[in-house]
């Protein structure tokens, strides 16, 4: 057995322990939401009976057992506040009240969810309709959330942001009072959804458990591929507990007024990429209608197990070939000898690629258990690569095992940047492609100020020394960075110039000093810009 030693607790993060094969094992907070919205299959056509049906059907179909426990109740619940500005539901759809639907819920072993928007209106009114005209929480955010869930007992919400756009709201400080306003209610452990519609910050993280990262979501792979190409590069911002969220599943939906549908290959990628980047699994779907191969994929238990890992990690990019994209991420323990890999084709054609086994972090033989057959793969003998066949929009997932070697390249897009976001109209630094970048993406942006950095904390050293970082960077004009080692500032490296931005790159080496374990590496620049950068390579010095 693996020897563990207690470290010290880190953020929201439960104890962690370091082994004594290198790895480290701790567990988070909250794992992944996982239930069902009315959203997508109902929209505002919502009722008591609908959702103490839908209830039952999570129930009836097993969907509960394998950690479907969230009913979320969207918009189209409400009524307009009364002349004293209290909240009120609409009584001839829900009879018995918004408690009494709570109840129901809660009877069944399951969690209960509930909508509204952080502005003047809700999303579904269209700022004109009167049901949802100032029901949003504007200026009742203490008054709602004692009744959402001291009065009502709800264990879920999302909030939305549309009302807040109509009253001209800043998103930060509307959502920040929220959060502040839900912390203050007597139930705690309330799971807080932001649904801003794209990644609205880095303070995002201290106020909800989840947040959307795109616009919405629809049954076609189209949209899908969107959502996924969006995600691919923002998989940093996902740790502690606290998630992107890709928006709803599609799997089994059927758009209302569309014959769109996804086909049965199409919902395994939708599946694996939501599953592996540890989204949470919302089913937009009536769930009284599933067939059984949409069923299969909701309820494939290898898929739920990389979503519901206990490090709760996101699943960076680690090879691309053209429109394939392979993500991957640890499982259970930090450098530990298991990983989970999804391969997606997101093109057209059917295509055949060669995983590299050294860029899933492995030397030598693997072993490979695939999470669509439930079955064992051969083992792969000591070689650099094994081969994959995908259909157009097709995917394979696996968990991957066997002996770990220290990463050697920390690509920018995996990095962490203090001040990025993607709310429109609004300045920072951005994850950009270019077929000149290795795996076809840089960021820019950086720098100007102290706390404009992007950082890697999950530099991994097994057993600390003296190493080499190595910084691809280009330049327009002359510029320069700062490189920082676990809080210390290492060197200033200044006067670099390569003529372009972005398709001229020159690369920078700085000696540093890592610990045993995980490091942070830190790159800024406090006056005047920081160069774009394309990666880090990090190799142990030649003595």
């Amino acid at each position: 057995m693996r020897k563990c030693l207690l470290l010290a607790a880190v953020a929201v993060l439960a104890l962690a322990t370091a082994c004594d094969d290198g790895s480290i094992k701790y567990e988070v907070e909250h794992t992944p939401t996982m239930g069902m919205s009315f959203w997508n299959a109902f929209q505002l056509n919502i009722n008591e009976d609908l959702v103490k049906d839908q209830a039952d059907a999570v129930v009836e179909l097993g969907l509960a057992d394998v950690g479907y426990k969230f009913i979320n109740i969207d918009d189209g619940f409400q009524q307009p506040r009364d002349s004293a500005g209290n909240f009120q539901y609409n009584a001839e759809l829900f009879p018995n009240g918004m408690r009494a639907v709570a109840d129901y819920i809660h009877s069944l072993g399951l969690k209960a969810g509930i909508y509204t928007d952080a502005g003047d209106n809700t999303c579904g009114s269209e700022n004109k309709y009167p049901y949802g005209l100032g029901t949003g929480m504007y200026g009742h955010e203490k008054e709602d959330c004692k009744l959402f869930f001291d009065e009502w007992d709800y264990d879920f919400i999302k909030i939305d942001f549309c009302g807040g756009q109509h009253a001209g709201l800043n998103e930060k400080d509307q959502y920040i009072k929220i959060g502040k306003a839900i912390k203050a209610c007597d139930k705690k452990d309330i799971i807080f959804n932001v649904c801003r519609w794209r990644y609205p910050g880095t303070w995002v993280e201290d106020v909800a458990t989840s947040w959307r990262t795109t616009y919405d979501i629809r049954p076609w792979f189209s949209r899908i591929k969107y959502i996924i190409e969006e995600n691919l590069w923002l998989q940093a911002y996902t740790r502690n507990g606290h998630y992107n969220d890709c928006d709803m599943l599609e799997i089994g939906s059927q758009w209302p007024g569309s014959d769109a549908k996804l086909s049965h290959i199409e919902e395994l990628t939708h599946m694996a990429y939501w599953c592996i980047t540890s989204s949470p699994l919302i089913m937009g779907c009536d769930m009284r209608k599933v067939d059984s191969a949409s069923l299969a994929v909701m309820m494939n238990k290898d898929l739920i197990a990389m979503n519901q890992d206990k490090l709760g990690l996101g699943a960076p990019v680690v090879q691309r070939e053209g429109n394939v994209y392979v993500v991957a991420k640890d499982m259970e323990a930090i450098m530990g000898p298991k990983r989970a890999m999804v391969a997606m084709n997101l093109g057209e054609y059917p295509v055949q690629i060669n995983v590299s086994v050294e860029a899933l972090g492995f030397k030598g033989p693997i072993h490979l258990y695939d999470c669509y057959k439930h079955e064992d793969v051969e083992d792969y003998a000591p070689m650099t690569s094994f081969p994959l066949y995908l259909e157009p929009h097709g995917s394979a997932a696996f968990f991957v095992t066997g002996k770990r070697i220290e990463k050697t390249r920390y690509q920018a897009e995996e990095s962490y940047m203090n001040h990025f976001c993607t709310l429109e109209g609004v300045f920072g630094p951005k994850y950009l492609t270019t077929e000149s970048a290795d795996l076809g993406m840089f960021v820019m942006g950086l720098g100007e100020k102290p706390d404009n950095w992007m950082e890697w904390n999950n530099v991994y050293s097994r057993k600390g020394g003296d190493y080499v970082a190595t910084v691809r960077y280009a330049a327009m004009d002359t510029c320069g960075f700062t490189i920082s080692v676990n809080g210390d500032t290492i060197k200033n490296v200044e006067g670099l110039y390569t003529g372009s931005a972005c398709t001229s790159w020159d690369t920078a080496n700085v000696k540093i000093k890592l610990k045993k374990g995980l490091n942070t590496i830190r790159l800024g620049r406090a006056k005047g810009p920081m160069c774009t950068v394309d990666y880090m390579d990090i190799k142990r010095e030649e003595k």
